[in-house]
């Protein structure tokens, strides 16, 4: 890209016209208390806007809202939905690269992820659970002679969604379109520091024609937002991406109210398993660096954990230098390659905390220097660290930033080990070009998803989520409508 492009998306980002004011019952309004929030880019630290700080009683308004939207959105029926969702899918797709740049300037991501991956990500998904909706059939099961019995799936009611900085448009839109879809209405709180992208989807949705009160966007703070919809006894259940941390706080309120239905995505520490018998060495490397480093390595599925059997373990760790390149950090806004900024200054320390450690505790393979971009210095270089036990706290804890780990293994059951010595369970990987050895490694990992001879798959059509602390029900797929539905049964009897 030439210096042009810059130029362009500078004054594309200069010329947006923002609106940090919430939205919920169709339109856009300011918190109660009428308190906000100043939002700034981890680009360059400018100021973005100031966002609306809603409170409890913001919550109570968009709960009501949702709750009357209900009977009518679910009653309208699948294919009256479907259409609502398709249009709002057009309209997003007329609207991609606004809502590209908005990601970026929230996030610090750069604009070549945002248009190629992230909103084009978000746009499919909604289209794919638009398409899927009325093609969902109930049962009629076995039932004795005189009588007939019908299975269906009911929509619960209002649900609640909360959504992490780290993909905010791409995940929102993962919980937004199957519990829609299915008749739901939805309150979602997006993260503090990365409100925009849905807010101005939300206003697209508006003018696709759908009704006020089913999609509302309540911002705030998750301490104060976050509890009042998970205490709340008119919310029907509540899908949350996050931490580990934040969904044990979420189980305790559902038991201390009305035991709403919850889904949680929680945290993982994913391993990437490497075998001497690999075929092609080199893409290992290329797809671990992916794995480990891809968005500053703030993915809840990163494989940040690389086990290496011991006679490849040095040609790999070079070959995983070089791929590890394509990830420095670079201008967001450029629309070149490379990393962007971490979330924001203060995570890219407790980050750069994390490589202090690893250098005095063990050896800083290869970078672990924290750069300068305009202005701004929440850009952090891939760091491979080693020379670290299998136990240390660098091999166990999410540290959701650039950092993986190297360590070598000498067997196969060493290495399955190793990977399930944690107290997660989202994702993993391995390379083997023995079909046997991957059958039987994978059935041995435990993790939601387990991809073979590629690191992180996943698509439209396969269930994501996790085992153990990674949390419980599924995001994407058929199965993301059993967060949303129940299944009730009507028996007539005839005789």
């Amino acid at each position: 890209m030439t210096s042009q492009t810059l130029t362009t998306w500078d004054a594309r980002a200069d010329a947006l016209s923002i609106d940090g004011r919430a939205f919920v019952d169709g339109r856009r309004t300011g918190a109660a208390s009428k308190k906000t929030r100043i939002v700034t880019s981890p680009i360059d630290g400018r100021e973005l806007i100031a966002l609306s700080a809603c409170g409890a009683e913001d919550v109570e308004v968009a709960v009501a809202a949702a709750r009357r939207a209900f009977g009518a959105w679910s009653r309208s029926g699948p294919e009256s939905r479907k259409h609502v969702l398709l249009a709002w899918a057009a309209l997003l797709e007329v609207h991609a690269e606004e809502l590209a740049l908005l990601e970026s300037l929230d996030s610090g991501k750069p604009i070549l992820q945002t248009t190629t991956v992230d909103v084009p990500g978000a746009i499919s998904t909604l289209r794919w659970y638009a398409e899927a909706v009325d093609k969902q059939q109930g049962e009629m099961p076995v039932v004795p002679p005189g009588a007939t019995a019908l299975v269906t799936r009911e929509a619960l009611g209002v649900v609640a969604a909360i959504v992490p900085w780290n993909f905010p448009l791409e995940i929102a839109i993962w919980k937004l379109a199957p519990a829609l879809a299915s008749g739901n209405t939805v309150v979602l709180k997006p993260a503090e520091q990365t409100s925009l992208s849905i807010l101005r989807a939300a206003e697209l949705a508006a003018e696709a024609g759908m009704p006020e009160g089913v999609l509302n966007i309540v911002t705030g703070s998750g301490r104060e937002i976050g509890a009042a919809l998970a205490l709340h006894m008119d919310v029907d259940a509540l899908t949350f991406t996050g931490s580990t941390a934040v969904s044990r706080t979420l189980l305790e309120a559902s038991g201390r109210s009305n035991l709403k239905r919850l889904s949680l995505e929680a945290g993982g520490k994913s391993s990437n398993l490497v075998f001497a018998d690999a075929a092609d060495l080199a893409l290992a490397a290329e797809k671990a660096a992916f794995g480990a480093f891809y968005n500053q390595g703030q993915v809840c599925s990163s494989n940040s954990r690389i086990l290496v059997q011991r006679s490849v373990h040095d040609e790999f760790k070079s070959l995983l230098e070089e791929a590890a390149q394509a990830y420095l950090p670079a201008d967001p806004l450029a629309g070149l390659g490379g990393n962007g900024a971490l979330i924001s200054r203060g995570h890219t320390d407790d980050v750069e905390g994390w490589i202090h450690r690893g250098r005095s505790e063990g050896t800083v393979l290869f970078g672990g220097g924290r750069l300068d971009i305009r202005g701004s210095d929440a850009y952090l270089e891939p760091t491979l660290l080693g020379g670290l036990d299998a136990g240390h706290e660098v091999h166990r804890e999410e540290i959701f930033g650039p950092v993986a780990v190297l360590q070598p293994f000498d067997t196969e059951e060493e290495a399955v080990a190793m990977a399930n010595d944690t107290d997660y369970g989202l994702a993993a990987s391995l390379w083997t070009s023995d079909l046997s050895r991957a059958h039987r490694v994978a059935g041995e990992l435990v993790a939601g998803t387990v991809s073979v001879n590629t690191v992180d798959a996943l698509g439209n059509s396969t269930p994501f989520g996790g085992f153990k602390q990674s949390g419980f029900g599924r995001d994407l797929s058929l199965q993301a409508f059993d967060n949303y539905t129940a299944a009730k049964t009507t028996w007539i009897q005839f005789g």
